[in-house]
């Protein structure tokens, strides 16, 4: 009896072994060193605006978002903003209308231009703002401004009305081309033949001018800002807050990106530093679309 006992015992190992390996996402500080969400949390409340950066089609990346505005909403109560890249500035009247509920679910659906994957991974957030009479901050320039620089160049929106230049961080703006994250994008779309690297930047910088824009000209003193964006956005403390700092200088802000490994028990090198912390899942992990 102690024989088989034993026998089941070690044909089972490998299988306890594998299951104990198996992780969804581990949190790492920006040197590397693991963190519970709890410790992470515990950190973010003391800032002004958190990042977080996403993969967008991260189902883990949206999990966690949901419960760090959970948590910020049980320390913070009213106090707290959140915002996203994922609606446009034009579209707030109709986010304020359908939070205050002026207008209904349906019609907000279908008339504000929500991504493809709003019902799975946003949403849930935007619930949770209107059922906790939050503010949700639009803070992305219309994507057809955006392509209008991608074609013709920062110069192309001098030829907006008022109106339109409303829903854009104020021009001119200044783009710096030697910042690393920039830099890297001309670099990319150069090695692949590509034209037109500079309008391509110029494009990234309005989009990242006009979320720190509308981050900045919405925080408000004593609150949490939590905004959510993809990585790309917030990496290295680049994008978004190289804006924010000159819009609003000064600010407590923090930073959430998330990467994807083979193995999340041990962040990669290229990973390290990327943000203030690093949510980290498995690159076999499945995908919201």
């Amino acid at each position: 009896m102690q024989y088989l006992l034993f026998l089941l015992l070690f044909i089972s190992l490998p299988f306890m072994a594998t299951a104990q390996s198996l992780h969804a996402f581990q949190l790492f500080n920006s040197q590397g060193g693991k963190v519970e969400f709890d410790e992470m949390v515990a950190v973010l409340r003391e800032a002004d605006v958190v990042f977080f950066g996403e993969q967008h089609n991260n189902p883990i990346a949206h999990w966690m978002q949901l419960e760090i505005s959970r948590r910020f909403l049980e320390a913070e109560g009213a106090q707290l903003i959140l915002g996203a890249e994922m609606f446009e500035a034009d579209d707030q009247l109709l986010l304020n209308e359908y939070l205050t509920g002026v207008i209904a679910e349906k019609n907000f659906e279908q008339e504000a231009r929500v991504w493809n994957n709003y019902q799975t991974d946003y949403k849930p957030l935007v619930l949770l703002a209107k059922n906790n009479d939050l503010p949700f901050i639009a803070t992305n320039i219309p994507r057809r401004y955006a392509n209008l620089v991608f074609r013709e160049g920062l110069e192309a929106l001098d030829q907006l009305s008022m109106q339109a230049k409303s829903y854009i961080a104020p021009l001119p703006i200044s783009v710096d081309f030697e910042l690393p994250g920039y830099k890297n994008m001309m670099r990319m779309m150069n090695n692949h033949g590509g034209e037109g690297s500079t309008k391509l930047v110029q494009a990234q910088a309005i989009k990242d001018a006009t979320m720190a824009h509308f981050i900045a000209t919405s925080w408000e003193e004593d609150h949490l800002f939590l905004h959510f964006n993809g990585s790309y956005h917030s990496d290295n403390k680049e994008g978004i807050l190289w804006y924010l700092e000159r819009y609003r200088p000064g600010l407590n802000v923090h930073t959430i990106s998330t990467v994807s490994q083979k193995n999340v028990d041990t962040l990669l090198e290229e990973h390290s530093g990327k943000a203030d912390y690093i949510l980290c899942v498995p690159n076999n992990m499945t995908k919201t679309y």
